[in-house]
């Protein structure tokens, strides 16, 4: 695959006018702190950059937040290795989203991890529709029953 150089500034204007939510972010101990939100993100999570520049991310979750989703991200990090998956998160208004977190380490080139970069994309939606999809199909399935007993 053929690499090409973008300078600093178009590469941040192409960041910066990204659809989803993008973060960049380092490890500190045991907390993996923000040092860069885009726009998106700001708009996704009703956050601005100046309330939630160099703290976990982790003010996002709440207490319906699945703990396995953010063991396999912890896991993924203290591994180094790249992660993907759906959790439900918090609006600063306290609303939920339902995020599909991609996160990758950016290795320097002496093989040490600098970065995080997060990507958010909001598939609340999806993930609704899902939902009720699986509800309804339980419905189903109850009422075969219910007639499979009167026959």
């Amino acid at each position: 695959m053929k690499r090409f150089n973008l300078r600093n500034e178009i590469l941040l204007q192409l960041v910066e006018s990204a659809q989803d939510g993008i973060v960049v972010a380092e490890k500190e101990g045991d907390d993996t702190i923000l040092v860069y939100v885009n726009p998106a993100f700001e708009q996704l999570t009703g956050y601005s950059a100046e309330e939630i520049l160099y703290q976990d991310c982790r003010f996002l979750q709440g207490e319906d937040t699945n703990v396995a989703s953010v063991k396999v991200i912890r896991e993924a990090i203290n591994d180094q290795a790249p992660v993907r998956t759906i959790l439900k998160n918090y609006r600063k208004d306290g609303s939920v989203f339902w995020n599909e977190l991609s996160v990758t380490p950016f290795f320097d080139e002496v093989d040490q991890i600098t970065y995080y970069i997060g990507i958010q994309k909001d598939v609340t939606t999806q993930v609704e529709l899902s939902l009720e999809l699986e509800a309804a199909h339980e419905t189903i399935e109850r009422l075969n029953a219910q007639l499979a007993q009167h026959s």
